[in-house]
C-alpha cells in the first residue's frame, strides 16, 4: 500500500518535470534557429533590420508539411516581447497549424521567424487563435529564399516573416495557417498558469532556461 502511494506520488512529480523537459527543448531549438537565421543566407541584412525593429518575435524552429492532394502544416512556436527599454519577455508558446487541398506532392520543414512590427500585430496574436490572413487589418509580408514576398511589401506590415526551407515544396506560405496560445505548456515551464500577455507583455513570467535564447534576440535584434 504504501510502496503503492511512493509510485504514485513519484509519477505526480515525474510529469511535469518531464513536460518542462519537452517545453525546454523547444525554447533551445528556437534559440539555434535565431543564430542561423540571422547569421546566414542572402536576406541577412533585410530580417535584421526588421528584428532590431520589431515589438515582437514568434520563433517557429520546425514547422513540418507534407501532402498528397490533402495538405497540411504544423509546428510548436515560442512567442517572446520586447519592453521599451529593448529587454526581451521570457516566451509564450503557441502552436501554429493549417491544412490545405490541391496538387502537390512532397515533404518539407522550415525555420520561420515572425517579427512583429506594431501593436494591431501584437494584440492579433495575443488572441488564443489567430488565423494568420483573416484579420484584413493586419498586413503580413515575407522576405527571404524560399517563401514569397518581398522587402519592399514588407516595409509596412504588422508581421514580417522570415523562413528558410528544406525539401520539395517550392516555397511556404503563412496563410491561413492558425496560431493558438498553448496554456498548460506555459503552466508546464513556469511552474503556474499564466496568460500569454501576462508572459509577453507584462513580464511577469521568467524561467532561467529562457536566458539563452533572450539574450540571442539582444544580440541581433538590439535598438540601433
Amino acid at each position: 500500500m504504501l510502496r503503492g502511494i511512493i509510485v504514485a506520488l513519484g509519477l505526480l512529480i515525474a510529469l511535469p518535470a518531464a513536460a518542462q523537459q519537452e517545453e525546454q527543448a523547444l525554447v533551445d531549438r528556437a534559440t539555434l534557429a535565431v543564430q542561423e537565421l540571422m547569421s546566414t543566407g542572402e536576406n541577412t541584412a533585410d530580417a535584421l533590420n526588421f528584428l532590431r525593429r520589431s515589438r515582437a518575435v514568434m520563433v517557429c524552429p520546425r514547422l513540418f508539411r507534407a501532402g498528397f492532394i490533402l495538405g497540411g502544416e504544423g509546428g510548436s512556436c515560442v512567442l517572446v516581447g520586447r519592453d521599451g527599454a529593448g529587454s526581451w519577455s521570457s516566451p509564450a508558446f503557441y502552436t501554429v497549424g493549417s491544412g490545405s487541398v490541391g496538387l502537390q506532392i512532397g515533404v518539407q520543414d522550415a525555420m520561420v521567424i515572425m517579427m512583429i512590427m506594431t501593436d494591431r500585430g501584437l494584440a492579433a496574436v495575443m488572441d488564443s487563435q489567430f488565423k494568420v490572413g483573416a484579420d484584413a487589418s493586419v498586413a503580413l509580408a515575407t522576405i527571404g529564399g524560399g517563401i514569397q514576398g518581398s522587402t519592399t511589401a514588407a516595409a509596412g506590415a504588422d508581421i514580417v516573416a522570415v523562413a528558410r526551407s528544406r525539401g520539395l515544396f517550392a516555397g511556404i506560405s503563412l496563410s491561413g495557417s492558425v496560431l493558438s496560445y498553448r496554456p498548460e505548456a506555459a503552466s508546464a515551464y513556469y511552474g503556474r498558469q499564466y496568460s500569454a500577455r501576462q508572459i509577453v507583455m507584462a513580464m511577469e513570467a521568467h524561467n532561467p532556461g529562457s536566458d539563452p535564447l533572450r539574450a540571442m534576440l539582444l544580440r541581433f535584434g538590439a535598438r540601433p
